[in-house]
Parts: C-alpha cells; structure tokens; sequence
C-alpha cells in the first residue's frame, strides 16, 4: 500500500480527500496534519511515501514544506500538491521543488484518481527496475516514467470540471453531510458561488437540506445527496 499523509487546516476537507485517497486501489491515508510545522512531524513520524499538499496554511506556504524536506536526510516523500492557488509563481516554484503533480480545485475524484494511479504506475515500474537502480537508463525509459505522470490529464485542452458537477459529485462521495462553507473549501469556491449551486441542486430535488442545531446560536444549513442513506 503507497502510505499517504494529507496535509490540510481544513479537517472536513482534509476528510473527504482521505476519503477519496482510500477510494483508489493501493493508497491507504496513514495521517493528517493541519500546518507546515505539524506536517513535517508526521513525515518524521509516519514516513509517508506521498503527501497531499495543500499550499495555504496558517504558519505558512505550503511550498515551505517542500524546500525544508528536500534537504533531510531521510527518504523523502513525494508531494501531490492540491490547492486552489492559481498563481504560476506557485505552480513554477512547486514544478522547481520537485512535486509529482499539482491539481487545481475544484478537481473532482475522477481528477484525483487519475493522478494517484499514474503515480501507482509509475512507483510500480520504478520498483520493477529494483537491483538495476545504478545502471545508467535509457532515454525511452526516462521518457516513459515522466510520461506516466502527465497521463491523459495533461493533454492540450483539458477543460476544467464545471462547479456544479464539482459539487454534485462531491456530495456523492462526502462521508457525511456537509456546509456550503466546507463543500466551498473543498472544491476552491467562495462560500456564496457554492451555496448559489446548492440552492439549485435542492430546487432541483437533487440534494437534501438539512438544518443542524448547535449549542447557541441560528442553526447551520447542511446539505446530501437527495437519496444518501446515512
């Protein structure tokens, strides 16, 4: 199994992408750290082979885990960089820093996916070359194991997965009922953009509103799939 830590402030949104990770053959989440400093512990700790890399944290940029893991001693991990920085100084500094892929929110699980069994592939061709790691490669085989990471994903045109398929998805997947608040976290959204689309969805009969009561306080709208059994 490819032992992967998440590394996110959010711990709703931290959850539905440990859900998603332990949705694909081969990936088990082994932890969840909520800043930089934190997740590097873990990486200590947990001796992951993969982090999902969220780049806005409370003690800083992500990408400041990056640069501090590249000169550890020990094995580092690969990064799979997944925020909603858009911002090409983070997605060159991130490309420089040596991350396996960076994915944009909103994503759906069938963008995640892509990119964790292009990663399996490519770990898996890399453990079958095994003893033969200090022979020199060939150009066709270099080709090959940076190939496996662009996978179908990369191709020119690609268009981005619309906010409200984003959103309809999500709630498919979510292991619980979530906010707009949240469901906006997850998908790279601003809280009103999301809470228009779920407006719609449930005028649609599409997903189910549901008021959750706390101590004090109005009560906080929550949303599922229309049909979830939970």
């Amino acid at each position: 199994m490819i032992r992967t830590l998440i590394v996110e402030d959010d711990y709703h949104v931290a959850t539905i992408h440990g859900a998603y990770v332990n949705r694909v053959e081969g990936f088990e989440v082994v932890g969840h750290a909520a800043t930089c400093a934190s997740g590097r512990a873990e990486i200590q700790r947990l001796r992951p082979a993969l982090v999902l890399l969220d780049l806005y944290l409370p003690d800083g940029d992500g990408l400041t885990l990056l640069s501090a893991t590249a000169g550890d001693a020990e094995p580092r991990p690969d990064f799979l960089v997944i925020t909603a920085a858009r911002d090409m100084r983070s997605v060159r500094r991130a490309m420089q820093l040596g991350a396996v892929h960076y994915l944009v929110k909103p994503f759906s699980f069938a963008a995640l996916e892509e990119r964790l069994a292009a990663y399996r592939q490519m770990r898996r061709r890399l453990e079958r070359i095994g003893d033969a790691e200090q022979r020199e490669a060939e150009q066709h085989e270099v080709d090959a194991l940076y190939s496996l990471l662009r996978g179908p994903a990369s191709a020119p045109g690609a268009q981005p997965r619309p906010t409200l398929a984003s959103i309809r998805e999500l709630l498919e997947d979510a292991p619980e009922d979530l906010s707009a608040a949240q469901i906006a976290g997850v998908i790279g959204v601003s809280r009103s953009t999301a809470q228009r689309y779920l407006s719609q969805l449930a005028r649609q009969g599409q997903v189910e509103l549901r008021l959750h009561y706390g101590s004090a306080g109005r009560p906080e709208h929550r949303y599922r799939r229309a049909d979830a059994r939970r």
